[in-house]
């Protein structure tokens, strides 16, 4: 089994507007093969809570106004620090960069396929890498 289509656009929407927000190491992986519950998940993190917050604001927007899409779940908003939104077809987790680092979630999910990310959401990446090494 893999993803839906609409896990896809789901995914893609979830990432440009993670993107927008400045978040950092947006990745999606195809974990249909290994849960039930849902097709996919999108990983992003951020600096502090107040991005965090930011981040899933703009994503919860952007799903709803593009797609019709709202989450039937959300945890973790009062703290600010790993937000999760579950779309049933997706999952989304967005990490302060610390929790991130501490759990590693990606390090669960390897093995799963990763899910292609338009590449506005990785020239976005790419370009506040290059700056970053530039200025430090």
């Amino acid at each position: 089994m893999t993803a839906s289509e609409r896990a896809v656009q789901l995914i893609k929407v979830a990432a440009e507007a993670a993107a927008d927000k400045l978040a950092d190491d947006i990745l999606a992986y195809d974990v249909s093969d290994q849960l039930v519950i849902t097709d996919a998940f999108l990983l992003c993190s951020a600096t502090n809570d107040r991005q965090v917050r930011a981040i899933v604001d703009e994503i919860e927007d952007r799903l709803r106004i593009e797609v019709d899409a709202k989450p039937v779940r959300r945890e973790g908003e009062r703290e600010g620090r790993w937000v999760l939104l579950d779309y049933v077809d997706i999952v989304v987790h967005v990490q302060h960069e610390d929790d991130r680092t501490f759990y590693a979630l990606e390090r669960l999910w390897k093995d799963c396929p990763a899910i292609a990310l338009p590449d506005t959401v990785t020239q976005a990446a790419n370009q506040r890498a290059r700056r970053g090494a530039a200025g430090g």
